[in-house]
């Protein structure tokens, strides 16, 4: 798995996870693209059986803190996620006025071919730097705080509450954010 050394072992635990555009491509930067992800993170709460504890889309990155119920799998969801995403970022971008369309596509298709881990083009990198939370005895609300404080610390906001594309309003209690979120 790319040199990532952790792995979804058991299907059904918590998982402190980061998914990843290919060479940190800051691909969300567009609207269009983060809503795609949300669009999708909801489709997979519905049907997948995800839970989601906390979430945030940055520029070139997903961080998630989340689990699967059974009988769904925590490694089909990420799986499907990224394969599902990563078609419909493709097809989002042909339709848009994405002024780095050529670039992106080429950078993409490059990234295909060299890996030979997808047909046409490649967004994701294959690691999702699984954490278990249940496994490792890490504290949830820790990493549940840095997945918040992200945009902070990018500077895109003051206040992690005031980042749209975010669990933190929900856990701010001041309101609901994009996604329905397990609050701890």
């Amino acid at each position: 798995m790319s040199g990532d050394r952790y792995f979804v072992n058991d299907q059904h635990s918590r998982y402190f996870l980061t998914l990843t555009v290919i060479h940190w491509i800051d691909l969300f930067t567009r609207k269009e693209y983060r809503d795609v992800l949300v669009d999708s993170l909801k489709y997979c709460q519905a049907a997948k059986g995800l839970e989601i504890y906390s979430w945030v889309i940055m520029s070139n990155h997903v961080h998630l803190v989340a689990a699967c119920h059974m009988p769904h799998r925590m490694s089909d969801f990420l799986r499907d996620f990224k394969k599902f995403t990563s078609k419909k970022i493709i097809s989002v971008m042909e339709e848009i006025n994405e002024s780095r369309r050529e670039w992106l596509l080429d950078k993409f298709a490059f990234e295909a071919r060299r890996t030979q881990r997808a047909k046409d083009f490649k967004i994701w990198t294959d690691d999702n730097h699984a954490i278990d939370l249940d496994q490792m005895k890490i504290d949830m609300l820790n990493k549940i705080d840095y997945v918040h404080n992200n945009p902070v610390e990018a500077g895109l906001v003051y206040r992690a509450e005031d980042y749209v594309y975010s669990s933190a309003l929900d856990y701010s209690r001041k309101g609901k954010g994009l996604l329905k979120v397990t609050v701890l």
